[in-house]
């Protein structure tokens, strides 16, 4: 069986990262054109974990879901997860492909998957609308990527959970920009888009607009920068903003696999 880290790594990659593709769709016309009249699950395992993903296509849309397709049109699998999260990270290493009759579904996927190289900390869009989605993005996978930690059993991040009372870590791009927040309770973790109502957030990042954002995100400028040139506002607990910035710098550890 995989160790632990690959194991976080993929809860990752295809609890966190690979359900963005739908991101893309959104944001992305042209990407939009390749689901046209488009069918077919495209499934991704490995040989020595049970974690598994699939993407399925319908005429028009495109979703992402956990866990083996009973009937997929095609299934890549990679021999190891290390292998699975290689490629997923961008880095070489070849599957095995079962399900041949099912290649066009793949070769309507793959676009989608290059795609969402622009998580990377190499990628750097200088056009407006790739800093959007690259803001956006980011905002969505690293928020969602905290609860993975805890629920895949990352002992950092199930110690603050573990007696944590109802906290909220919400990020928000102002101006009808994206918002993204993760919920901790109890040892229970949850994840979601938009700004969450019911509370006060315990920590509140806010960027004044995209250009902001994609700066603190991409590590352009640090967090203590960042404040002194407006380029984020911090509310709340301080020492909770340490503590998320640290969890943080963990996801795209464990992403890039540093």
């Amino acid at each position: 069986m995989a160790d632990q880290t690959q194991e976080l790594r993929a809860r990752i990659f295809l609890r966190s990262a690979l359900p963005l593709v739908k991101v893309v769709a959104e944001e992305q016309p042209r990407y939009r054109k390749l689901l046209f009249k488009a069918r077919g699950v495209v499934q991704f395992a490995a040989g020595d974990s049970e974690q598994a993903a699939w993407i399925e296509l319908g005429d028009g849309t495109i979703d992402v879901k956990q866990g083996l397709h009973l009937n997929p049109s095609i299934t890549v699998k990679f021999k190891v997860l290390k292998d699975l999260n290689t490629f997923f990270a961008g880095g070489t290493a070849l599957p095995s492909i079962k399900g041949l009759a099912g290649i066009l579904s793949l070769l309507r996927v793959v676009p989608f998957l290059l795609k969402l190289k622009i998580l990377m900390p190499n990628a750097v869009p200088t056009d407006p609308a790739g800093k959007a989605l690259k803001v956006k993005m980011l905002l969505y996978m690293v928020s969602n990527a905290l609860s993975q930690l805890n629920k895949g059993g990352d002992e950092t991040m199930v110690k603050l959970v573990k007696n944590s009372p109802d906290r909220v870590f919400q990020w928000t791009v102002e101006g009808g920009g994206p918002a993204a927040y993760v919920r901790m309770r109890g040892g229970q973790t949850k994840a979601g888009h938009g700004i969450y109502t019911r509370r006060r957030p315990y920590v509140h990042m806010i960027f004044p607009d995209i250009e902001g954002a994609f700066d603190v995100l991409t590590q352009k400028v640090g967090t203590v920068d960042a404040v002194r040139y407006n380029k984020l506002r911090m509310e709340g607990a301080m020492e909770g903003g340490k503590e998320v910035g640290v969890l943080m710098q963990r996801v795209e550890a464990l992403t890039t696999g540093g």
